[in-house]
């Protein structure tokens, strides 16, 4: 048989690119390319998306159960795991109540098939509070602040990129990340046809990163107080008159008085931007003719992370800039799930050691450790992590390392034995990406175009359980159900079914079940949630798996359209310009004026070959400009005498690490990124020989953002001295 190719989305990062991908007879990856028929991606690839088949093939994943026994793994049956698993956790369960148990997820899990639809199973079969992600040490602020002002947490605002005159973004960096809570695949050439239209963005970062070479002005400003220069930006609008009249939204007032307790020249020199150039901002976004302000990662791990958030889009709202082609507008995805039926609210919960907040159900990663360490009820004794490797990527990292040693039993659902998976009882592997559907169903609800495209299996399983049914099977094992079903009686199915049959009685169509296309039931509930979506055939629409199974390379559904105000959630259908839980923490803000500025202060970065920790193990994604050095202003590197080696040390830990000397990034500032530091017990053997350092044994767990519970990672007083 010759090689042949065939199409798929790509599941390593937001952009949600098209892949075209040639294979073998023995169903491995020659080559990958772009796929230059995706209306949405138009043949745009990435370095990643190019090592997508080193990725899938990579001789250290992990191909069979793993169990542990004396000193390491030893392999096991599909069977022989989950009969463990359903034993110890009926064990931990017995002694300590499910309250005793926690599950993580990883960020991989907004990009499969099994992480949208099986997870929420396996939350529901724990019956434990003890949920955590990588939302909080990441997103959690930005889904925070859209579901306090538009009663959603899942309606949030993106920068309508292709029709925009004017784009302000702060602490972003999608020429390496290829976009983040904003979907839009080719983002440097979206960008680059920005400036070609006549249109200008600027860029605000500590660093001159590849994105801000591109804009047309950069600014650096001093980490962790962006929420400081939004609000002198709308001080700005309300002094000089250039607030809309009509605002569809309530708490105008009470807006402008906060921002009256912040002036002009002590956010200048606060945050390093000039006065001039902040009333400058303002005057832009209220100018254009259509503007946009976006935030990502930077401006959400940081200390006032929800506020900045929170911020960005009362500019968007008071300049007539939100809901309108050209300014921050929201998708509706084909398949975007079940609309709230009540206003969002955070902190229903709070964790038992530390009394952080709940967010979408889920606690702050930062205080994981503290639950597992702390003695009582409620203490955690059994843990379940799924693509995830908390001990990277949570703050005090080299505190969590020990705590997963010391639990009863530990589950990880993931590719490779790493830092969190070593410490594991029973290890599952997912298939590789090419025996896996693909639907992008989170990403998509964000993206900068209305799109869809479902992707079937490439590759045959061979025998082995999809990604979905080892989480559905997972969680009848830890629930003690039957774990061991074949066909209509699997957990898979029985699970999709009683999905399937509830939401036909819910949409009052019952007896349609037939109607329903797919290979498996899997693709049934797809085709359920496409019929029953803005564009399904059974919402007047067209819209069905079939119609997307015919069309492999996507479908654009047309540019972002407004959406107001039946999207909204609110009680009244309205915009909450001020809620109080945001104004609360207003005061905290004003209050850290009166602080003195840290003389030097640590942040991440993004890599355009690097997500997180779980790529480190392709040689042709590390080297090069990605590696783990930690990047000094020359001037702040003679003035600290450093060499090639320097000592960095933060309240929470200290670390030795490689210098890099770069004028990009302005003084009182120095970057690690994320995602490094591998432990040699892991099985990753270019990782290992490309190990970096742990940026979060810097990072301080009791530091969070208070509203979200979001860990802190940039802003992050430090003290370097030479090694």
């Amino acid at each position: 048989m010759a090689p042949r190719t065939l199409l798929r989305t790509c599941p390593l990062c937001e952009a949600v690119c098209g892949l075209a991908i040639t294979l073998d007879d023995d169903n491995r990856v020659l080559s990958v390319r772009g796929d230059r028929d995706d209306p949405f991606s138009k043949g745009f690839i990435c370095p990643k998306g190019a090592s997508f088949g080193k990725l899938d093939d990579d001789p250290d994943l992990v191909r069979t159960p793993l169990i542990r026994g004396g000193d390491g793994f030893r392999e096991a049956t599909w069977a022989e795991a989950f009969d463990l698993i359903a034993t110890r956790f009926a064990e931990v369960t017995t002694a300590h109540g499910r309250g005793s148990t926690a599950l993580y997820l990883g960020n991989p899990n907004a990009h499969t098939v099994a992480g949208a639809l099986y997870l929420p199973a396996l939350i529901r079969a724990m019956g434990t509070r003890h949920l955590y992600s990588a939302s909080t040490a990441d997103q959690m602020p930005k889904q925070v602040a859209a579901g306090l002002m538009f009663g959603d947490p899942l309606l949030v605002p993106v920068p309508d990129l292709d029709r925009t005159d004017f784009l302000l973004m702060l602490g972003a960096n999608p020429l390496e990340s290829n976009g983040s809570l904003c979907t839009a695949p080719d983002f440097p050439g979206r960008l680059k046809a920005l400036k070609a239209r006549g249109g200008r963005f600027v860029v605000v970062d500590p660093r001159a990163t590849r994105t801000a070479a591109l804009a047309d002005e950069h600014l650096f400003i001093r980490p962790g107080t962006d929420a400081l220069l939004l609000f002198a930006i709308l001080r700005t609008l309300f002094e000089e008159d250039l607030v809309i009249p009509q605002i569809d939204a309530d708490g105008l007032d009470e807006l402008r008085t906060a921002a009256s307790q912040f002036t002009i020249d002590e956010v200048a020199e606060r945050t390093g931007i000039e006065a001039d150039k902040i009333v400058e901002l303002a005057r832009s976004i209220a100018g254009s003719p259509t503007a946009a302000v976006y935030a990502r990662i930077g401006t959400c791990t940081a200390e006032f992370g929800t506020l900045t958030q929170w911020l960005v889009d009362a500019i968007n709202v008071v300049t007539g800039n939100i809901d309108s082609p050209g300014g921050a507008m929201f998708a509706e995805a084909a398949a975007g799930g079940i609309p709230r039926t009540k206003p969002f609210r955070v902190g229903r919960w709070r964790s038992r050691v530390r009394s952080l907040p709940e967010a979408m159900g889920e606690l702050p990663v930062a205080t994981l450790a503290d639950e597992i360490e702390t003695p009582g009820e409620g203490q955690i004794r059994a843990l379940i992590t799924v693509a995830g490797n908390p001990v990277l990527s949570a703050p005090s990292g080299d505190r969590l390392d020990p705590a997963l040693a010391g639990l009863e039993f530990m589950v990880s659902v993931d590719r490779y034995v790493n830092e969190t998976t070593r410490h594991a009882n029973v290890i599952l592997p997912p298939p590789r990406s090419v025996q896996s559907p693909h639907y992008d169903f989170a990403l998509l609800q964000f993206a900068v175009r209305n799109y869809a495209r479902y992707s079937p299996p490439l590759v045959p399983l061979d025998g082995r359980p999809s990604e979905s049914a080892m989480i559905a099977t997972l969680a009848a094992a830890v629930s003690g159900q039957p774990h061991d079903g074949v066909g209509a009686q699997s957990p898979i199915a029985v699970i999709d079914e009683l999905i399937i049959a509830g939401t036909l009685h819910k949409a009052g169509m019952a007896d349609r079940r037939d109607e329903l296309d797919g290979n498996d039931t899997i693709e049934a509930r797809i085709d359920l949630m496409l019929r029953l979506g803005p564009y399904g055939e059974w919402n007047g629409g067209t819209l069905r798996l079939k119609t997307l199974l015919d069309q492999p390379h996507g479908i654009d559904l047309g540019a972002l359209r407004p959406r107001w105000p039946e999207a909204l959630r609110t009680a009244n259908r309205r915009v909450r310009l001020a809620p109080a839980e945001l104004l609360a923490d207003v005061a905290r803000l004003r209050a850290s004026l009166a602080k003195a500025a840290p003389d030097l202060v640590l942040i991440g970065r993004r890599q355009l070959r690097s997500n997180n920790s779980w790529m480190h193990n392709v040689a042709s994604l590390v080297g090069g400009s990605n590696r783990c050095t930690l990047l000094v202003n020359p001037a702040d590197a003679t003035r600290l005498n450093l060499g090639e080696q320097a000592e960095i040390r933060s309240a929470a830990g200290k670390l030795t690490v490689a210098i890099e000397q770069s004028d990009t990034i302005m003084p009182g500032v120095v970057s690690l990124p994320h995602g490094w530091g591998h432990a040699e017990s892991g099985t990753q053997s270019v990782a290992l020989a490309h190990a970096g350092v742990n940026a979060n044994v810097l990072t301080d767990h009791s530091v969070v953002d208070a509203i979200s519970g979001t860990a802190v990672f940039n802003g992050v007083p430090v003290t370097v001295h030479p090694a």
